[in-house]
């Protein structure tokens, strides 16, 4: 498989320079630099780039969002937008709306590396599923996809072996039959049951798209995610004369989504939410609180005490699944509405919800204590732990989580100058 080439369009020589080194080092080639939004259409058709990573606040008559769209409207190269903290809030509402097609400096290696992936995987995907439903639509009989045809009734005329197979359906059997018989379809976000799309279309004369998660009820029950459209069908004068349903099992399209979701917002090792989805948590209940004048918040910041020497004593295989048992720990004093994450490391947080005062956060600091020093039988190792933890609450009006954080890992640090097992409440 061939190295992805990028091109990187940024007007500031130091991030750029780290940004092509952190593509290096994932892997990637830089194919070129260029600081000019006006000439990095050009170079885009000149080093046919695998994708476009582009400031989107660059200097200059045209700015980036701008270039940016040209780029995929008519070089159809996928493109990862750069964009700093504090412009992230005004862009986003017009347009970075689709989810992971930027990255807020100053970024993880990590989440550049996952939104450059994402971008890649998305634009294959859309090609895929471009290519197919234009050959699709234009050769009913293909084996590609399902392929169902109605009567101007909604009643099947025709179905083709793919269709068969998906719904679990035979041709004689389904001939004649409403549409929602035999593709007895619901939408999973609403639960509801989907009408006869194809009475839908023969009366508007439109293509309809399938619901985004449209599942289809097989004859034998079974539930599979599936995609495309429903288009009227016309006879050479016009005249709609029924319809043509084309879709395809996309179950594990989905999974594969799922999978990548999944993996972008939850740690691998202890299943707990990471730092990416926390911030966004965490971002949530600051703008709750600018809502709400009575609503408080506090989030901990907790650093095991002694882990190191459990690792260097016992070894990392030993040192991970103690992690995931002081997660389930941690877990288990949570309420439902609280998030507790792994940070990194041996570092976890904890972002309690609706709190009446400090009191509670403190409360729920000294029940983490008492849980994490029962012992815990590790491998036929009995091992106990204790943590610092640092306390912080939105008593400040914080505008910004990551200043909020900053403060608890303040109040760790002067915790863990204490000694083990204490917590500290940032002041």
């Amino acid at each position: 498989m061939s190295i992805c080439k990028i091109l990187v369009v940024e007007d500031e020589k130091i991030p750029a320079s780290n940004i092509k080194k952190s593509l290096q080092k994932l892997g990637y080639s830089v194919s070129e630099i260029t600081k000019c939004s006006e000439d990095a259409i050009k170079k885009v058709a000149k080093a046919h780039p695998h994708l476009v990573l582009i400031n989107i606040c660059l200097a200059g008559e045209i700015d980036g969002l701008h270039v940016a769209d040209m780029i995929e409207s008519h070089l159809n190269v996928p493109v990862v937008y750069l964009t700093e903290g504090s412009e992230y809030k005004i862009l986003h509402k017009n347009h970075l709306s689709e989810p992971f097609c930027y990255v807020v400096k100053p970024f993880l290696e990590s989440d550049l590396h996952f939104a450059i992936e994402m971008a890649l995987y998305n634009y294959q995907s859309k090609k895929i599923l471009h290519d197919e439903k234009y050959r699709l639509r234009a050769i009913i009989n293909s084996m590609g996809c399902a392929v169902i045809v109605t009567y101007a009734n909604g009643c099947i005329q025709m179905m083709n072996p793919i269709a068969e197979l998906i719904t679990g359906w035979k041709q004689s059997e389904a001939f004649g039959k409403d549409l929602v018989e035999v593709v007895n379809l619901v939408d999973k976000d609403g639960g509801e049951t989907i009408k006869n799309l194809a009475i839908h279309v023969i009366e508007t004369g439109e293509v309809l798209n399938l619901p985004e998660n449209s599942t289809l009820i097989t004859k034998d029950g079974n539930e599979v995610a599936i995609g495309d459209n429903v288009a009227p069908i016309r006879d050479q004068n016009g005249n709609i004369t029924g319809s043509v349903l084309v879709f395809q099992d996309i179950t594990k399209r989905k999974q594969t989504e799922g999978e990548l979701i999944h993996n972008a917002f939850y740690d691998g090792l202890t299943a707990l939410p990471n730092r990416v989805l926390f911030l966004e948590r965490l971002t949530q209940a600051i703008e709750r609180s600018r809502r709400r004048s009575d609503y408080y918040f506090a989030v901990l910041f907790l650093d095991l005490d002694g882990f190191k020497e459990i690792n260097d004593r016992f070894g990392h295989g030993i040192g991970d699944d103690f992690l995931v048992a002081i997660a389930r720990r941690l877990e288990s004093c949570l309420r439902s509405a609280d998030t507790v994450a792994r940070f990194g490391g041996d570092e976890f947080t904890v972002l309690l919800e609706d709190i009446k005062d400090i009191t509670d956060a403190t409360n729920f600091a000294k029940r983490v204590q008492d849980s994490l020093r029962l012992p815990l039988q590790i491998n036929g190792h009995e091992l106990s732990a204790t943590a610092s933890i640092g306390i912080t609450w939105n008593f400040r009006n914080y505008e910004e989580a990551a200043t909020l954080l900053q403060d608890a890992d303040i109040a760790m640090y002067r915790a863990k100058r204490q000694g083990k097992g204490t917590y500290a409440i940032f002041n």
